[in-house]
């Protein structure tokens, strides 16, 4: 797969969701369904302005961000804002919340969500993770949900995550990783890259990775089989089956087969200190 051609069909599939009702990973049940079912609370739901949530996520990483009042959060790929809003009410009127997303439809929705529920500590700013529009060692804490593993260059992104931090500032993310895996049909399909699958590494590759880029303390907080069929919406396995000339059953089969090697997880990394 070509590098601007994943880049240019995941913004153009992001711009699509901005501008209709729809989740990133599937098309199986109601954003409100999906995000229950991934461990937001009736409250969390009900906390966020109308179209922020989009049922994009695999986890909620605020929950477990333990984020304090008075902090500055980073939200990687903040999309309509769900996060970003969350965040906010837990750093209140002292705190700030920043969303970068590279689509410029999310960041206009993420907007129009602030601006008409007034939250004045929540900015967004259309950027790629991994070249962020955000100074050195500003941020407390940063947040993502489901779009890394859309990232092309994963290393990048974690060293901009570095970056960004201030010394001891704390990572928390949710993504999707692998215990086995994708066949050769899947791990080439834009089609499967786009719907948050192709994009996944390893989950020891993942762990490495934030490491090597210089965080410290990186553990999985939590894990969980992620729910396949959310990944296995009917236009994504007609794309891949028409793509790879092969039936939509077979796609459709082969996806579900992953269902114990697809994982959701929630991944801690510390900034050390700066030595003195």
């Amino acid at each position: 797969m070509k590098d601007e051609k994943i880049t240019k069909s995941v913004r153009e599939r992001y711009a699509r969701i901005a501008k209709r009702k729809g989740s990133c990973c599937g098309g199986k049940g109601s954003a409100k369904h999906i995000s229950k079912n991934i461990g937001y609370t009736e409250d969390d739901l009900k906390a966020v302005p109308e179209g922020a949530n989009l049922g994009l996520g695999c986890g909620n990483p605020v929950a477990l961000a333990s984020l304090k009042e008075g902090e500055t959060v980073l939200d990687l790929g903040s999309g309509a804002g769900f996060d970003c809003f969350l965040a906010g009410q837990r750093v209140g009127k002292k705190g700030r919340v920043i969303g970068v997303d590279m689509t410029p439809e999310m960041v206009e929705k993420a907007r129009q969500n602030a601006a008409k529920a007034d939250y004045k500590n929540v900015e967004f700013r259309l950027g790629e993770i991994g070249n962020l529009p955000v100074a050195d060692n500003s941020v407390d804490a940063i947040i993502s949900n489901c779009v890394i593993n859309l990232s092309q260059d994963k290393k990048r992104v974690f060293k901009e995550a570095f970056r960004v931090l201030k010394p001891g500032g704390r990572l928390m993310v949710s993504d999707i990783v692998l215990l086995k895996k994708l066949p050769d049909f899947l791990k080439n399909s834009i089609e499967a890259y786009v719907g948050c699958l192709a994009g996944a590494m390893m989950q020891d590759d993942y762990l490495e990775t934030i490491e090597s880029s210089g965080f410290e303390d990186v553990r999985i907080v939590d894990k969980t089989y992620f729910p396949v069929e959310y990944m296995v919406n009917d236009p994504t396995a007609k794309a891949i089956a028409e793509s790879f000339k092969i039936s939509p059953k077979k796609a459709k089969e082969a996806v579900k087969e992953l269902s114990t090697s697809v994982l959701s997880v929630k991944i801690h990394g510390v900034k050390p200190n700066e030595k003195i």
